[in-house]
């Protein structure tokens, strides 16, 4: 970060006081950690400034790389001593810009901490450390029967997901991150750690005092570093099968969904793709799926309990005029199917060459997914804008992928305005402006509106509470107006 850029946030009135890293910052972060683990690589700091989202890169001006707990305490007493502001890293796969270093500091890069604890498999949990994705914890406890099933379908590291309050495909079965956490051991911001739950517990159920837990779940690394989280582990279903069949409009294929979960059918996974969806799905992963609305379903359980459900649903989709319903219980077949639909970002990526890609995140109650999702594609056949759409329908949850030429001004304020129009129609629908990618730096103003001015000062409040120097990710889901 340039001396002008501090000079102007220090002579911000009303803005935070934010020093910049100097050499005498680097000799103690280097003390700290050690000096392979500290570095001012331009091509570093981009990385560590980048993640999926709409945003610029914001790059910080170190990235600092610990091991242990114990390191991430010391870094964090150095940089809260020296006023430093501290982005925590995970896979950089987040949608809102979270890791964008808006004051500067440094990066806190957490891959490195990668021990699985321990796994319980009587007691279906696990505990891992800040680096360990979900990926590496499913190969690791595969063996013994057990799954990790929060799926994103990035390769997310798991304390990144309890820091975004992630869930996925797998939510209308499993839950969100936020089900699925039973402890999280964190460093604030002047590197004292915590146990939300308490040191060692892996209880199922608590009612010892504050919520500590769901406090720092979803709280985008502005309020501790999560260096370790212990989270629910289920059993490998006996049996799994996928199913898919298209329809004629959205307005059906979204009403099958409603009457699939009014009927109580426990599937484990319901997913919508529309036309410009299903077509981008087709050339990236070399499909040949019919271009219409359509459903992708998951059931699991025993076999003949899984062909129940697959004949209940194909009865639904039939009776609001889907067809070509087809499902396979091979792993083969169902994998290449659930490839496909996690792809569907790059797809729409490499669909739409030199155009840039931002998702919107909207949910709804159920019974009001029909409507938000003919109003989110009236909305782009009226602002002519390519609009793919994917969601996990199932608990009212879709992202719309809006392409844009990033130079184009004009371009990107319609994006930016469909997907305000969008967030609020979802808000007075009684739903919210994010089901899983968080705030960032990107739906604060929609926050705002969602949970009211007191909403927002009690947040701050506890923001304050917990991070006076307002070191931990500066200018993430609280604007900063809100805390000076």
């Amino acid at each position: 970060m340039s001396l002008l850029r501090h000079a102007l946030a220090r002579g911000l009135s009303s803005g935070p006081t934010f020093n910049p890293v100097c050499e005498g910052v680097l000799g103690a972060l280097t003390s700290a950690v050690g000096a392979e683990n500290v570095t001012t690589s331009e091509s570093a700091r981009n990385l560590h400034g980048t993640d999926e989202s709409f945003h610029p890169t914001r790059a910080p001006e170190a990235v600092v790389t610990p091991h242990t707990t114990e390191q991430v305490s010391a870094v964090m007493r150095i940089c809260n001593e020296n006023r430093i502001p501290v982005v925590p890293f995970g896979t950089g796969t987040g949608f809102e810009g979270g890791v964008g270093a808006m004051y500067g500091g440094i990066s806190l890069a957490l891959h490195k901490m990668t021990d699985i604890v321990e796994v319980n498999s009587s007691d279906f949990d696990a505990t891992v450390r800040a680096g360990v994705t979900r990926h590496q914890l499913n190969d690791w406890i595969k063996e013994e029967g057990l799954q990790f099933p929060i799926d994103p379908g990035a390769g997310a590291s798991v304390c990144g997901m309890c820091a975004t309050s992630a869930s996925g495909t797998n939510a209308v079965r499993y839950g969100t991150m936020r089900e699925n956490v039973l402890n999280m051991e964190v460093v604030l911001a002047d590197g004292r750690v915590i146990h939300t739950a308490g040191k060692g517990s892996r209880a199922k159920k608590t009612s010892c005092g504050y919520n500590l837990t769901n406090l720092f779940v979803g709280s985008e690394g502005t309020l501790g570093v999560i260096t370790q989280a212990t989270v629910r582990l289920y059993g490998v279903p006996e049996a799994t099968a996928a199913a898919i069949s298209s329809f004629p409009t959205i307005a059906s294929a979204v009403e099958t969904v409603v009457q699939v979960l009014q009927c109580g059918i426990p599937v484990a996974r319901m997913e919508f793709l529309n036309p410009d969806m299903i077509s981008a799905c087709n050339s990236y992963s070399n499909l040949d799926l019919k271009v219409a609305p359509t459903l992708f379903f998951e059931f699991i359980g025993s076999p003949s309990g899984v062909e129940e459900q697959a004949q209940l649903a194909e009865e639904l989709c039939t009776y609001n005029e889907g067809d070509n319903f087809t499902w396979a219980t091979a792993q083969e077949d169902r994998t290449r199917l659930w490839k496909a639909r996690h792809n569907c970002w790059y797809a729409v990526k490499a669909g739409y060459p030199g155009l840039h890609a931002y998702s919107t995140d909207v949910v709804v109650p159920v019974s009001r997914l029909p409507e938000i999702v003919e109003y989110c594609h009236e909305l782009a056949g009226g602002m002519g804008v390519p609009a793919p759409i994917v969601g996990h329908v199932g608990d009212g949850n879709f992202h719309c992928f809006l392409l844009s030429d990033q130079n184009d001004t004009e371009e990107v304020a319609r994006i930016k305005d469909f997907s305000g129009r969008l967030a609020e129609r979802a808000q007075d629908l009684g739903g919210s402006c994010t089901g899983e990618h968080g705030i960032g730096l990107g739906k604060q103003a929609l926050m705002e509106r969602e949970l009211g001015p007191h909403g927002i000062d009690t947040m701050a409040t506890i923001k304050r509470s917990l991070d006076p120097n307002l070191i931990l990710n500066p200018g993430k889901v609280l604007n900063m107006r809100h805390l000076c």
